[in-house]
């Protein structure tokens, strides 16, 4: 009998420290469980913190324009024309500064003999060319000057903006003066059908990528013409005087290529503004 109860209780121990041994390793298991768990978790916060790092404080390798953009500001390139390249009739007011605001719309307003024409120019869509007229303006850069070039067969533009082009009757330079530096285009319509319809103020160049510069041209009905010309505004007033100088025709000067002539009725810009940028 005593042997047999020995027995017993040993297989009993024994029973009890497999039982005890299993309970132990199920343990284990769980601890070692949750440690991936946790350090999964941990991983994936690590990652997340670190994107969102990147996300707030990189961007250091974006190009320069878009980081401009966003913060409210444009890095602008005006580009000075060589000494030795410059024909007498550019006029020579130095440079605007390089870092301008996108914020804001200006007015433009043209004081002419005629009458006043303003437009509306959205510094958010031209911040290099308004702050290029900004500055000319304040220099008196198109005080007394005329508006040189109409062309009434197949666009209907209005050209101005050639500081040489004052005084009494016509020369064969009108039409090649401007700043001493140049800049890239701006806001060009290219999903735009027409691209340059009534209404809009564009900016004229010599057909060369950033050649860009003072000159303009008013357009007083729908014009096909290619969207390699920096849309500048709206006319907000003043279309009646364009179309009243349209009416009276042009001198066929510049015809038949590039188009059109100087305008019969004479149109004197006495004085451009630009306001402050607003809103």
């Amino acid at each position: 009998m005593t042997s047999t109860r020995e027995r017993q209780r040993a297989a009993a121990r024994a029973q009890l420290e497999r039982k005890m041994a299993e309970r132990a390793a199920r343990a284990r298991k769980r601890r070692q469980t949750q440690a991936i768990v946790g350090a999964s978790a941990a991983l994936l916060l690590v990652i997340a913190g670190t994107v969102w790092l990147a996300t707030q404080f990189g961007g250091d390798d974006e190009p320069q324009g878009t980081a401009a953009q966003d913060s409210g500001a444009a890095q602008c390139a005006f580009t000075e024309i060589p000494k030795e390249q410059r024909n007498k009739e550019i006029k020579d007011v130095g440079l605007p500064e390089a870092q301008q605001s996108t914020r804001g719309t200006q007015t433009m307003t043209l004081d002419t003999n005629l009458g006043p024409i303003t437009a509306k120019v959205d510094r958010s869509k031209v911040p290099c060319t308004a702050a290029s007229f900004t500055h000319l303006a304040s220099k008196n850069f198109f005080d007394n000057s005329k508006c040189h070039r109409l062309v009434t067969q197949g666009i209907k533009v209005l050209q101005c903006g050639d500081p040489s082009v004052t005084g009494k009757g016509w020369r064969q330079t009108d039409g090649t003066g401007g700043p001493s530096y140049r800049l890239a285009e701006e806001n060009l319509p290219t999903d735009k059908r027409p691209p340059y319809p009534e209404g809009v103020i564009a900016m004229a160049n010599n057909g060369d990528p950033g050649s860009t510069g003072s000159q303009f041209f008013i357009v007083y009905g729908d014009s096909q013409l290619d969207p390699n010309y920096t849309v500048l505004g709206t006319i907000t007033g003043g279309m009646d005087i364009v179309q009243e100088v349209a009416k009276a025709g042009d001198d066929g000067a510049f015809g038949p290529q590039p188009g059109g002539g100087h305008p019969k009725k004479e149109i004197v810009i006495k004085k451009l503004t630009m306001s402050e940028p607003q809103g």
